[in-house]
């Protein structure tokens, strides 16, 4: 008797799981001001790494140490004219999608071969590349992760 009721818990406890709804998404809002745009600091970003002039993108993070380490460790495994192929295509594509939650942006490009984002948090009157954890940023990472979903473009 014992087995059969920890198995019918166990049963409707799968079965539970896997009818639950999924989690919804956080409350956000598209950005349809340019005023209220992270999109200026994206397009300086990429057309300096388009260059290859990984300081100055750097520069735009409110990491900059790190974000200047992250992009060389990926300029040396890539190769130089990779890298600036790479930052070029960003560059030659308009963003598709900016939302925010609060002072953070997620803008997103819709590029050859998938769907890219980039973060953004708003510092004093200009956005830097944001490249701090935050609630905000897990909240934008999970509604990025839908819309690569939702497009069937990872």
């Amino acid at each position: 008797m014992k087995i059969g009721v920890g198995a019918l818990f166990l049963a409707s406890l799968v079965a539970g799981c896997v009818t639950a709804p999924p989690r919804e998404l956080p409350a956000y809002r598209a950005v349809v001001d340019a005023a209220d745009s992270a999109r200026p600091t994206a397009e300086r970003i990429v057309h300096s790494l388009a260059l290859g002039d990984i300081d100055a993108a750097a520069a735009l993070s409110n990491a900059p140490a790190q974000r200047a380490e992250m992009l060389r460790a990926y300029r040396d495994r890539v190769g130089e004219s990779e890298f600036r192929r790479v930052f070029a295509e960003y560059a030659s594509r308009p963003v598709v999608r900016e939302i925010a939650i609060g002072d953070r942006r997620l803008l997103m490009w819709d590029l050859s071969n998938h769907l890219a984002g980039q973060y953004f948090v708003r510092a004093g009157d200009r956005f830097l590349m944001d490249d701090v954890p935050s609630d905000e940023r897990t909240q934008l990472r999970r509604i990025f992760s839908s819309y690569r979903t939702a497009s069937g473009r990872k």
